[in-house]
């Protein structure tokens, strides 16, 4: 009798150092938190944010007031004093639209170009979709 409990322990033992030296599955899928689709005819493209990226990013907008005046935190300059703002066409989508600035006045600008009053634009997370849309990586 000693000896099939000696059996039945070898055997287990042996079970588990088979289990733990198996090869671990690497078929996990990686959940990119954008994508990129091109703008036909612009050098732009649209930023599609999976909804737990734009929580993470908390993701913030504005509409447009009358007089074409938006937050100051909504532009986004490039390195040659190009301008822009993103906008929100839709829920998780974000398009970079280039503006020119006629003035600014603290927190608010005022635009001479660029999208119609009522426009949605983003105020918290630009930078971050600015680096989604251009390929900056962490």
């Amino acid at each position: 009798m000693k000896h099939i409990y000696r059996l039945f322990i070898a055997l287990l033992i042996l079970a588990s150092l088979l289990t733990a030296c198996a090869p671990k599955s690497t078929t996990t899928e990686k959940i990119e938190p954008f994508k990129l689709e091109p703008i036909e005819g612009s050098d732009f493209q649209r930023v599609i944010l999976t909804e737990k990226a734009a929580k993470r990013l908390d993701i913030q907008t504005a509409p447009i007031r009358d007089g074409n005046v938006i937050p100051y935190a909504a532009v986004l300059y490039g390195l040659e004093g190009e301008t822009w703002a993103y906008t929100n066409p839709e829920p998780l989508v974000f398009v970079r639209e280039p503006i020119v600035i006629d003035h600014i006045n603290g927190d608010s600008v005022t635009l001479s170009e660029g999208p119609e009053a009522g426009t949605v634009v983003v105020i918290i997370g630009v930078a971050e979709l600015y680096g989604a849309e251009v390929g900056v990586k962490k």
